[in-house]
């Protein structure tokens, strides 16, 4: 029933109308008594609905979104249970610095507890744990207050998702139109005085390095530019993977977790690192490995980062495009004195692909075989499984932002519904979803949201039967391996019943041919690798 009152329209309908003014296109979510009212406004608002499954791939597909687009993805969930189940994507979003603004209702405050439908304790703050922000609005005004608070803090800072929660009788009644967006403040450059310091700290240099992370993604050009110029030699982060170019004879690559990438960081004399938290699941060590004597600066959006680093000599608060680019300006033309010799980064990289190819054997020619069948712009999403994190080391992304891996959170079942959202947002581009047997099992049903949206989705799933790298973890902990192996179900056969496609190719030759009949599908493809593969 509409009670949009003498006010005007609903807050419902206002909202979808303020999330199109703010250059919303795509909202993914799952309809539901308690937030039915934003659903009244959609079409009127001119919004796409991508309906999920499972309120986790509701997440997922609008952090794919994101991811692939540039843009914030929006997920509209109700509230209680369909919070809660947004929270595990909320929670990989966080800590992949990804633009998720997620929408639920909630039942109004104030009154006692009495067992209402969905209730929770505390629903706003359960969202926190995982959220830069999550907010509840008191009237129509705050509501469009918190929704220029969140797009402004996406384009201005370090990339976190929020949550705003709308009361039900609130979403109900009657609002005023939204006011026109506020215009964010574009994100500024690092202070001179210290962008000089540094350049003449890496100018005089002989051993200059740059750790690159998923900060710098969009300052590829200007990163490039810059370890010309200084001839520095580089490792990438996993989300940083690309910025760099695979080809150059002084990057190291993505192999910051490699115990031995230490010892080449620890040749250094001085280091810069942009964009990267150097945290637990980008070194899976310690500490990164700097010689004492080596002079460390740091470039990066987030205060936060900056204000915890306690080595660094300088710390430069500032957005990586404007600051590499200003780096290089403060150089000034001439050549590279660096001593970095090629050969010896070569080396070190062949060591690391070995000890890839003893950890893991025979996925190394499994995921050549998947590489050369990819189109060079192919955006890949992957789950956590064996086969993804010998490919995040040892597949070269040739530019950011092609290859997406839930690094921080660790959640399983990321890699299907995030490909999804990928593939709405960028049908330009092909779109690879890459899962193990085992996560691909979380948000599997998301597989009927492909077929109905008849996406050319090659879906690549490592069935080994096994959560091989746990049992890997127990034998090395001497622990007798327990609860490891699991029956899967026949996977081409589930494809079939969702009306997907599926391939089962049983030599490394039929992947690529398997890989070109996806893309040209008019719907997505499951497609089963197995080790008997090699």
């Amino acid at each position: 029933m509409n009670r949009s009152g003498a006010e005007g329209r609903p807050l419902g309908v206002e909202i979808a109308a303020a999330l199109a003014d703010r250059g919303v296109e795509v909202v993914f979510g799952i309809p539901g008594v308690h937030n039915q009212e934003i659903y009244r406004g959609l079409d009127t608002a001119g919004l796409r609905h991508v309906l999920a499954r499972h309120e986790q791939g509701v997440g997922f597909m609008a952090d794919g979104y994101a991811r692939a687009t540039g843009r914030p993805g929006v997920a509209c969930v109700i509230s209680g249970p369909g919070l809660c189940n947004l929270m595990t994507p909320l929670g990989q979003s966080w800590s992949d610095s990804v633009a998720v603004l997620a929408i639920s209702s909630c039942l109004p405050n104030g009154g006692p507890s009495d067992h209402r439908l969905h209730e929770m304790r505390d629903q706003r703050g359960a969202a926190a744990a995982v959220t830069a922000w999550s907010e509840e609005a008191r009237d129509a005004e705050h509501a469009y207050a918190l929704l220029d608070r969140a797009f402004t803090g996406f384009a201005e800072r370090r990339p976190r998702p929020v949550h705003l929660q709308l009361p039900i009788p609130l979403l109900e009644a009657g609002a005023p139109p939204p006011p026109p967006p506020v215009q964010p403040t574009p994100p500024r450059a690092p202070d001179p005085g210290l962008v000089r310091r540094a350049a003449r700290i890496l100018g005089e240099a002989r051993r200059p390095l740059l750790i690159l992370g998923g900060g710098a993604a969009g300052a590829a050009t200007e990163a490039r530019a810059l370890v010309a110029r200084l001839g520095a030699a580089s490792f990438v982060s996993i989300a940083g993977r690309g910025v760099i170019a695979p080809g150059d004879p002084l990057h190291y690559g993505s192999f910051l977790a490699r115990p031995g990438s230490a010892r080449e960081i620890g040749r250094a004399d001085a280091v810069l690192i942009v964009g990267c938290a150097l945290s637990e699941t980008d070194l899976w060590r310690e500490a990164p490995g700097f010689d004492p004597a080596a002079r460390v600066i740091r470039l990066d959006l987030d205060p936060a980062i900056l204000a915890a680093d306690r080595r660094s000599e300088l710390r430069l608060a500032g957005d990586a495009t404007a600051g590499l680019a200003a780096l290089h300006e403060a150089l000034g033309p001439g050549a590279p004195i660096a001593e970095w010799q090629p050969d010896r980064v070569d080396a070190a990289r062949r060591r690391w692909f070995a000890e890839i190819d003893a950890e893991r054997p025979g996925l190394l020619p499994v995921i050549d075989a998947l590489r050369a069948a990819l189109p060079c712009e192919a955006m890949v999403f992957s789950d956590m499984t064996q086969l993804a994190y010998a490919a995040v080391e040892a597949w070269p992304a040739p530019a950011p932002g092609l290859w997406h891996h839930p690094s921080g959170f660790g959640t399983l079942g990321y890699a299907l519904p995030a490909a999804i959202g990928a593939a709405v947002g960028r049908p330009d581009l092909p779109v690879v979803a890459l899962a193990g047997d085992y996560g691909l099992q979380y948000t599997i049903p998301e597989l009927g949201t492909a077929v109905e949206l008849g996406l050319p989705l090659p879906i690549v799933v490592w069935d080994n039967g096994q959560l091989g790298e746990i049992e890997a973890s127990m034998r090395a902990a001497q622990i007798a391996p327990n609860a490891v192996h699991q029956r899967n179900p026949d996977f081409c056969a589930l494809a079939h019943a969702w009306g997907a496609l599926s391939e089962a190719p049983e030599s490394l030759d039929e992947i690529g041919p398997a890989l070109e009949r996806a893309f040209r599908a008019d719907g997505p493809t499951l497609i089963r690798l197995t080790p008997d593969l090699f």
